[in-house]
């Protein structure tokens, strides 16, 4: 495995923050302010997209697997200090997850408890007599966001009529990858594994294992990378399970942001449009189109809800992203060594992340719509730096976005 001797001079190399390479595994960054909407503008709708907040590990597996080379590093005597701590971590999160692994935190409830929150301050007027539907993924974390949701807008206003819906009949919508036959069949070719392992392979050191296994434990090399990727997706993900670490007590920084950047590239191959593939894009098209419709409807004074809200994955947000081609969601490169510059998961899929399309009716009567991201206003479209566009404009963008055989 490579050490990083040469990185300081490496110009793909990057400097991110022990919190910022936490990755999708990050707590959601609630936003300091409020965000000023102009007088001539009223919030008539609003279409809202998010992620299930902070959970614990979606599954045992890493911190099993880590835990077990921790218990034969005890048991050949190569275990050194700092590893017995990291042992008795991974027995902690071990018996504090046992029956929980993958369901939402304390944390994730409290995540969706202030979007609404905030939500609820920032349009009143959409939540006086209004009406909200919600729906979620089957996946019971996404079940427990949306009603962590909704259930404090009751507790704000417990006029609102809610509809909720959960289950299967919205995997087309929040889970797109399970059913989609051209994305199923780009995973299944695995063609992005040879640019990852290739990368994978300059990227991920031994270092931080002998840390903690000892010098004398005996590591093989495909052991070396799977295993690290376990120290790093335990240590990672604990902040979303309400655990407190200290990072640099395992990763120096330059170590982290490797690592991280491995995983960072997985997902950038898996769940986005790239040279390989535009599949793992183009299976958020029915989700753009409900965007689309739902919008269309309120526009036309047709809808039944004044706030439509979903929830899945991180894996529902990516595509989605990529499709629209939203800031640093989309990158086409040769260059996957330039990825970590340019698409950074913990900017753009934290726990909770959303996306929120926010309509608005001027003065005049025309209908213009805002994006935010995390609760941040973006720029929808490349080359165009205006926050509010009339609605006609966004939603040509965003048909344009879609794959010809959906374009209307």
């Amino acid at each position: 495995m490579s050490a990083f001797s040469a990185h300081g001079a490496d110009p793909t190399a990057t400097d991110y923050s022990y919190t910022d390479c936490q990755g999708s595994w990050l707590p959601y960054p609630a936003p300091d302010a409020a965000i000023e909407t102009p007088d001539s503008l009223t919030p008539v709708f609003i279409n809202h997209v998010g992620r299930h907040g902070a959970r614990f590990p979606s599954s045992p597996n890493s911190t099993f697997a880590l835990r077990r080379a921790l218990e034969r590093a005890d048991s050949l005597g190569t275990i050194t200090p700092q590893g017995k701590t990291l042992l008795g971590l991974t027995r902690y999160v071990a018996d504090r997850a046992h029956n929980y692994w993958g369901a939402l935190d304390s944390l994730g409830m409290a995540e969706q408890r202030g979007i609404a929150s905030r939500m609820f301050v920032s349009y009143p007027e959409l939540f006086i007599d209004g009406n909200v539907t919600a729906l979620s993924s089957y996946s019971p974390r996404c079940v427990m966001s949306m009603y962590s949701f909704t259930h404090q807008l009751d507790r704000l206003n417990n006029k609102v009529e809610i509809i909720t819906s959960s289950g299967r009949q919205n995997s087309q919508l929040m889970r797109p990858f399970d059913l989609n036959k051209d994305y199923l069949d780009f995973m299944r070719s695995k063609v992005w594994e040879t640019p990852w392992n290739d990368y994978a392979d300059t990227r991920i050191t031994a270092a931080p294992l002998r840390r903690v296994l000892g010098k004398e434990y005996p590591l093989t090399l495909s052991e070396t990378r799977s295993l690290a990727i376990d120290e790093y997706h335990f240590l990672a993900g604990l902040s979303a399970m309400s655990v407190d670490v200290d990072l640099s007590k395992y990763f120096t920084p330059e170590e982290m942001n490797a690592i991280w950047s491995v995983y960072n590239l997985r997902q950038y191959l898996q769940r986005t449009a790239s040279v390989l593939s535009a599949a793992p894009a183009e299976i958020a098209a029915p989700l753009v189109l409900d965007l689309i419709k739902t919008t269309d409807a309120a526009v036309a004074g047709n809808s039944d809800a004044n706030v439509r809200l979903r929830f899945g994955h991180a894996e529902t947000l990516l595509p989605l992203f990529s499709l629209l081609r939203l800031d640093g969601a989309y990158y086409l490169t040769n260059y996957y060594d330039t990825v970590g510059q340019h698409f950074r998961n913990f900017a753009i899929v934290p726990m909770a992340a959303n996306l929120q399309m926010i309509l608005f009716k001027s003065d005049r009567g025309n209908y213009y719509v805002r994006f935010d991201l995390n609760e941040r206003p973006i720029r929808l479209m490349p080359n165009d730096e205006r926050i509010y566009l009339p609605w006609g404009v966004a939603r040509d963008y965003m048909m344009r976005c879609l794959p010809l055989y959906d374009q209307l």
